[in-house]
């Protein structure tokens, strides 16, 4: 396998919004070397990171999607929103097959010292949102045969939109109120799913400490970044969404309040 060659197909596929196959036989770690090459070329291109998605966090989901573990990726200047309100205008333009994803998200302050339990890694951060990842794949169908790739199919990420920011040192307990935290999610009106903090790995601080363990195990010298935003995955299933619809929720943590998102026509 050429990944140097697979990286430039992907970025091809990107650019088009077109589906394409991977090659038989990708594993995780080259399916990293490969999410590290386009990195290098987006950056070239001028993109500059913004942080990290984390996917794959909620359990109910991978027998779905045959990806049985958590994977990660970049999000970029290029693709992150942070809203001052709960209402935006979002556009699908280039993204394939996209689902609607309700996430916590995480705003770092400062780089957490390897181990760190989920109370030295909450005093590590700056700020805690709602937001809604739109995620894609340029695989047919949704389908994976293994967590290789999601991983270099760009972490399957499209957008980012960031609710406001509320300071971690608004909750007394960060750990055990996000994960109790409780989501009802709506289309146009009628309810379609609901979720909760702990269905990301028993909540999202406990997702974002299994996920710094993980990328010091398989992506060694990659580090979380002051500034960096981080999401930590979908507390309910991701559901496909189509131009000219309205997506909102609803959360039962009154300091993070719920979106309303308008995909244009």
């Amino acid at each position: 396998m050429n990944e140097a060659a697979l990286a430039v197909e992907l970025l091809a596929a990107r650019a088009q919004a077109r589906l394409l196959a991977l090659p038989a036989g990708l594993d995780l770690p080259a399916a990293y070397r490969v999410a590290a090459l386009i990195d290098q070329q987006r950056q070239a291109a001028g993109e500059q990171p913004r942080g990290w998605k984390i996917g794959f966090t909620n359990r109910s989901i991978w027998p779905r999607y045959g990806v049985h573990q958590p994977i990660w990726a970049r999000v970029w200047d290029s693709t992150v929103t942070l809203l001052e309100g709960t209402e935006a205008t979002v556009s699908l333009a280039g993204l394939v097959q996209p689902r609607f994803e309700p996430e916590i998200v995480f705003g770092f302050a400062r780089t957490p010292a390897p181990g760190a339990d989920t109370s030295k890694l909450a005093a590590c951060l700056a700020w805690v949102a709602h937001g809604v990842e739109i995620v894609h794949t340029h695989l047919a169908d949704w389908r994976f045969s293994a967590a290789a790739e999601p991983v270099a199919d760009f972490g399957l990420h499209g957008r980012l939109v960031v609710g406001p920011r509320r300071p971690l040192t608004d909750f007394a307990d960060p750990d055990a109120e996000l994960a109790r935290l409780a989501l009802v999610l709506q289309q146009g009106g009628r309810e379609l799913d609901r979720g909760q903090g702990a269905n990301v790995l028993d909540g999202p601080l406990r997702a974002l400490r299994h996920w710094l363990a993980a990328m010091a195990e398989l992506t060694p010298g990659v580090t979380v970044q002051p500034g960096d935003v981080v999401t930590t995955g979908t507390l309910t299933d991701a559901w496909a969404i189509a131009p000219g619809q309205t997506w909102s929720t609803h959360l039962s943590e009154p300091s993070l309040p719920g979106l309303v998102l308008h995909f244009e026509p």
